[in-house]
């Protein structure tokens, strides 16, 4: 059967990734405005998310506004949200499921077997989900980069990676092992058969009579 430690620790470290992804989603500095180069005006810090953009002024006031159209949208921040809210949907399906067949619980305690596979489904989703969070950040990052190091864009229009990408790695990487974790099985063999008893002997058998 499935070590129920293994499987605590799994269920806590995707539980862990779950609470950053949906943090990493609402942060909005998923790209900061870079001060490399010269003549580079730092009096005010720039910086955009996957549902708003904010201008942060060197006396400490921040203003933030929400984008006004979805269709207007670069393509990247449209996938990125659809990629980053499906792994929030499916880590919360695997959280339900994984609680159903964690041996900590009592669910289905009466049959072992489906237990594990039913944990083994919720680690298999886990896993999907840390894989579209890491594709989502991932992409996104990329983007960051290769318009960095464009030598056609402007240079104060240039962005470098923000602490939500950061954020949004780490939890997917959590996700991942912990889905991971619960997909380990340590079961015995002979576990969940019935056991095997030598076959009776036949009634009647060859060189004996009885009258």
């Amino acid at each position: 059967m499935a070590n129920a430690g293994i499987q605590l620790l799994g269920f806590t470290l995707a539980f862990l990734g779950f609470i950053g992804s949906i943090a990493s989603t609402v942060m909005v500095e998923w790209k900061a405005s870079s001060y490399a180069g010269d003549n580079i005006i730092t009096a005010q810090a720039m910086y955009e998310g996957l549902w708003k953009s904010c201008v942060s002024q060197s006396t400490g006031q921040i203003q933030c506004k929400v984008y006004d159209s979805l269709l207007q949208l670069p393509g990247i921040v449209q996938g990125t949200r659809g990629l980053m809210l499906c792994s929030i949907l499916l880590c919360f399906i695997s959280i339900l499921v994984a609680v159903v067949g964690m041996r900590c619980t009592t669910c289905m305690s009466g049959e072992p077997q489906q237990k594990d596979k039913v944990a083994l489904a919720g680690g298999v989703i886990f896993i999907i989900s840390g894989l579209l969070a890491m594709v989502g950040t991932s992409w996104y990052g990329h983007r960051i980069a290769r318009d960095f190091y464009n030598p056609f864009t402007p240079t104060n229009a240039r962005y470098e990676f923000g602490s939500a990408l950061y954020v949004g790695w780490g939890a997917a990487c959590l996700i991942i092992i912990g889905g991971g974790f619960l997909c380990c099985h340590c079961s015995s063999k002979d576990s969940g058969k019935s056991p095997r008893y030598p076959a009776p002997s036949s009634a009647g058998q060859p060189g004996r009579d009885y009258v």
